[in-house]
């Protein structure tokens, strides 16, 4: 987006790979590859919970941008068919920001995803 960052980051230690399961502790994260608003995108699946971080995927009634370099809506929208929508209808999905919806209504409401 042409803003100079003003320090580096550290590189990664090793890329997550879709349906990788990540265990801490007590707890399962299942990474669910989400590609559309951003090319690289990731969600967060953690069954124990019903809960799913989305990100700036999924929003309660909308989809996130795609207008941005490396957005692709066509991706966006069969990620969260694929990934999400096929979660179980009682899981909360959390977006990165605004109120959390589930996937139920999403299938139900979502005017995007009809």
């Amino acid at each position: 987006m042409g803003v100079p960052l003003k320090r580096d980051f550290p590189k990664a230690g090793r890329f997550f790979q879709p349906d990788e399961v990540i265990r801490f502790g007590n707890h399962e994260l299942k990474i669910l590859k989400t590609p559309g608003h951003t090319p690289g995108g990731l969600s967060f699946y953690i069954p124990r919970k019903g809960l799913a971080l989305v990100g700036d995927s999924l929003f309660r009634g909308s989809v996130g941008r795609t207008d941005l370099p490396g957005g692709d809506h066509n991706a966006l929208i069969a990620s969260i068919k694929s990934k999400l929508l096929s979660l179980p209808a009682a899981v909360t999905l959390a977006p990165g920001h605004g109120p959390a919806t589930t996937v139920a209504d999403e299938k139900s409401f979502n005017p995007y995803l009809q």
